[in-house]
């Protein structure tokens, strides 16, 4: 009996594993491996938006004055009240702690914008702040401008005159003065900081004469400054307080002052204010030039 052949069916082919990487590249034949069971996918990166913002390190001048400090960190608290969420930390340049460097050194890794509690430009916005920058490399910083001058500043400076006694009525007398009496400093830059920031609270004040005057490195000296206005026949003479925070400069103007002397800018709410808006100026500054700017034009 003859057979009969029949041809058994192909067998089924499985695919070879795939020799392509899912970006692209040739994968080497002898590294080829069986196919892994697929993982879920990776919960998303959050944004810039969402990340958390860099630290607002606020650089105050420090103090002897225990009063200074006080005064720092109830203004510290009004930027957190405004703020909430917003990592707020405090560095000294000398005389308190915490100094700068060891605040530089608690944020490795981190980012910061470094905040001048400075009034305008001079040697510690110019040399110091870099100089502290560039000593911690680990952090990434940011080096805002200093807070005058700036009208939220004359908005503290007007509000601290009014507590000491300015009346409003004061406005436009032949007898009424105000001494802006400031800290002082060699450097040309901040004593025109300080000019500018007189003649924008003359504004404030409806034309009533405003003198800078220092406490220190350069001239008149508040008792100079008020007699020479008393000799134009300005004898309803007030003193504001061009300083941060209490201490010896600011005791030293109070003292030379006709009638009580206006306090320290210290925890005005116009401060915070202020020191949120550098904050947030020098974030959009993204490159270095504008920061150059910043600094330079404040």
């Amino acid at each position: 009996m003859g057979f009969i052949t029949t041809q058994s069916p192909a067998p089924t082919r499985v695919p070879a594993p795939s020799l392509v990487s899912r970006n692209g590249t040739r994968r080497p034949m002898h590294r080829t491996r069986p196919l892994a069971v697929p993982r879920p996918p990776a919960a998303p990166r959050p944004s810039p938006a969402e990340a958390a913002p860099p630290t607002l390190l606020v650089v105050a001048h420090g103090s002897r004055d225990p009063q200074a400090l006080r005064t720092v960190l109830a203004l510290l608290d009004r930027v957190r009240d405004l703020r909430p969420g917003l990592d707020v930390r405090l560095g000294h340049i000398e005389l308190n702690q915490p100094l700068l460097p060891d605040t530089l050194d608690g944020l490795r890794g981190a980012d910061a914008v470094l905040v001048p509690l400075l009034l305008g430009r001079g040697h510690h916005v110019k040399h110091d702040l870099p100089a502290a920058a560039a000593a911690a490399p680990s952090v990434r910083t940011r080096i805002a401008a200093p807070l005058g001058p700036h009208p939220l500043l004359v908005e503290a400076l007007y509000g601290r005159l009014v507590e000491a006694g300015w009346d409003p009525a004061d406005e436009g007398s032949r007898r009424a003065a105000v001494v802006l009496a400031a800290a002082g400093s060699r450097d040309p830059d901040s004593a025109q900081d300080t000019r500018r920031t007189a003649r924008m609270l003359a504004e404030r004040l409806g034309g009533v004469p405003v003198v800078p005057a220092y406490a220190s490195a350069a001239t008149p000296t508040v008792p100079a400054a008020v007699r020479a206005l008393a000799a134009r026949g300005r004898h309803r003479t007030f003193v504001a307080s061009y300083f941060t925070a209490p201490g010896r400069f600011a005791s030293a103007a109070a003292s030379a002052a006709p009638r009580t002397a206006a306090v320290p800018l210290g925890a005005h709410p116009a401060m915070a204010r202020l020191l949120l808006h550098r904050y947030d100026q020098a974030l959009s500054a993204t490159a270095p030039s504008e920061m150059v700017s910043l600094l330079a034009s404040a």
